[in-house]
């Protein structure tokens, strides 16, 4: 079997200041923008790497979830605890000072973790984590 990792995806509740984050502060290209408004789809990836993408989204536009569910979705987005993503750097220093840099909510600077991963942790601006690990 071959399967490769496409496209993964995460809310956004401000397209323009996620844009902003993934090109401005991760160095991520757009690939693509559609929609109108609060209600588009971007997809956002790594520069060189064509064939992995994040589609970001508005959370919770599925007709079958309930007003209930949606307003589970925001809370949960409010905290910071609905979407994550663990990315990879060979030097985690540098990716740090450059997102540091870039007005983002820093949750954990990097730190050796005792399972044995280096990594540091950030917030984008829908409240996403973010964890990005060092590679070895």
């Amino acid at each position: 079997m071959d399967i490769t990792i496409h496209t993964s995806s995460l809310p956004h509740e401000d397209p323009d200041a996620s844009v902003a984050f993934y090109r401005d502060v991760l160095g991520f290209e757009v690939r693509s923008d559609v929609g109108q408004g609060r209600m588009r789809w971007i997809t956002v990836g790594p520069v060189g790497q064509p064939d992995t993408s994040i589609l970001l989204a508005p959370p919770a536009t599925d007709p079958g979830i309930t007003d209930a569910e949606r307003r589970t979705i925001h809370e949960m987005m409010a905290k910071g605890t609905y979407g994550w993503i663990l990315l990879a750097t060979p030097d985690l220093d540098a990716t740090f000072e450059k997102v540091q840099a870039g007005d983002t909510e820093i949750v954990q600077e990097p730190t050796q973790q005792p399972y044995g991963i280096r990594d540091c942790a950030l917030r984008d601006p829908a409240g996403n984590l973010i964890r990005i690990q060092e590679l070895r």
